[in-house]
């Protein structure tokens, strides 16, 4: 899975170490290799009906559709990629994240190399102990409603990251928008937006074991439905210097996702379907003047698998990666690969509990995790998502948004089949 990014801290970046990369990662083929299907067997895009006038707007963002749906999303050749990604477009491919997708999503089993990080001026606080992750009791819906899981397809293969609901102020009481890691969306210097991006709420909600969810229905794993991406936005700091490993981007590793129900749901926003959004803190508070921090997560890298959901609490101290950024949060945390993007909730100026941030990085010992703090950049994001989607209903489109999805037709298979291409 693509979730936690390794780095050293400036203290031991002198270090001959090689780090593991506890992102998310491939569970699939080799990126580019062309989908086989079986004659027996259809892939949800095979079933797809698309009206010669959403073509046409797709192909202004670079997508032949036609090709698309024949599985052209899987080409990953960079130039293409980058080329293709000035625009976010986001086509719905119904039942894609079936439950073997979404359960095999791992992080990569390959080592990168030491990342240098220099210059921290002295802003970083020592290294906090480990906190120990503790398990969110099922049913998660019960406990931690706004947390999920974010799916993503990228040339490694399909990963995934954590997220949470937040508070939409054009739409009280019925936000369609996500948080979570920069990462988890666009590649950062070295690539583009990743595709087949979706959120999960509450998955896993009753806390099955790995053995039990080979057999579970999707309903079981997405007892919330699968929410996929309308727009997406991440930091241009993290898009001009986000790397898959060490620091770099880190302190403006965030992102804000605005998503829509893969099956058109019920009419209900993704905060009215689970009950809950948690307000954005700006303007970040200093470390000092936050008593505890609580991380949530699905962790996967050992002993994790991925499967289920986590919490770290613990008093946040500085990281300073480069003397001209901004200092991050950092605390003492077990949880690996795939608690990328979770939520980091502290008491709000109100007494209640708000989104301060969101985790981004950590070593490959496991034994802190990093996030930025929120400023006016992150406002900014925030804001724009907010204002591009203020004159619509939620969660339907309305006049000049982004392209709809591809089709709203199922495909003629179960949901618990995995598609024949993957």
């Amino acid at each position: 899975m693509r979730s936690i990014r390794p780095l050293l801290t400036a203290a031991s970046a002198v270090a001959a170490l090689t780090l593991t990369a506890t992102a998310c990662g491939p569970s699939e083929e080799n990126a580019g290799d062309k989908p086989s299907a079986p004659a027996t067997a259809q892939s949800p895009a095979d079933k797809l009906r698309i009206p010669e006038d959403l073509k046409d707007r797709l192909k202004e963002h670079g997508i032949d559709v036609d090709k698309w749906r024949d599985g052209e999303w899987r080409n990953w050749d960079r130039d293409k990629w980058l080329r293709e990604a000035k625009d976010f477009v986001n086509p719905i491919i119904e039942d894609l994240w079936n439950p073997d997708r979404m359960r095999e999503a791992e992080r990569p089993d390959q080592p990168v190399g030491e990342e240098d990080i220099s210059g921290d001026a002295g802003k970083t606080d020592p290294t906090p102990e480990p906190v120990r992750a503790k398990a969110v009791a099922p049913k998660y819906h019960a406990n931690a409603p706004e947390s999920g899981k974010v799916f993503f397809d990228g040339p490694e293969g399909s990963m995934v990251c954590s997220a949470t609901v937040v508070q939409d102020p054009a739409h009280p009481g019925k936000s369609n928008m996500v948080w979570t890691a920069g990462h988890c969306v666009h590649k950062g210097k070295k690539g583009g937006w990743y595709r087949n991006i979706a959120f999960v709420p509450s998955y896993n909600d009753s806390g099955l074991s790995t053995a039990d969810l080979e057999k579970a229905t999707r309903e079981q794993i997405a007892p919330y439905g699968v929410w996929w991406a309308d727009w997406v936005k991440t930091s241009d700091q993290w898009i001009a210097q986000g790397a898959s490993t060490g620091g770099a981007g880190a302190p403006y590793d965030f992102a804000v996702i605005q998503v829509t129900p893969e099956k058109g749901g019920t009419g209900k926003s993704l905060e009215e379907t689970v009950g809950s959004a948690l307000p954005v803190q700006f303007n970040a508070p200093a470390v000092a003047k936050i008593a505890s921090l609580e991380a949530t997560g699905y962790p996967a890298a050992p002993p994790f698998d991925g499967q289920k959901m986590f919490q770290c609490s613990d008093k946040p101290g500085r990281l300073s990666l480069k003397a001209e950024q901004p200092t991050m949060y950092r605390i003492g945390c077990t949880m690996t690969g795939g608690s990328s993007g979770g939520g980091w909730v502290a008491k709000g100026s109100d007494g209640k509990p708000a989104l301060v941030s969101n985790t981004s990085i950590g070593p490959s010992s496991a034994g802190w995790l990093a996030g930025p703090r929120r400023g006016a950049g992150a406002k900014s994001l925030f804001d724009a998502g907010r204002k591009k989607y203020a004159g619509q209903e939620a969660p339907l489109r309305r006049g000049g948004g982004p392209p709809p999805p591809l089709s709203r037709v199922r495909p003629s298979r179960s949901t618990t089949d995995r598609p024949s291409d993957h």
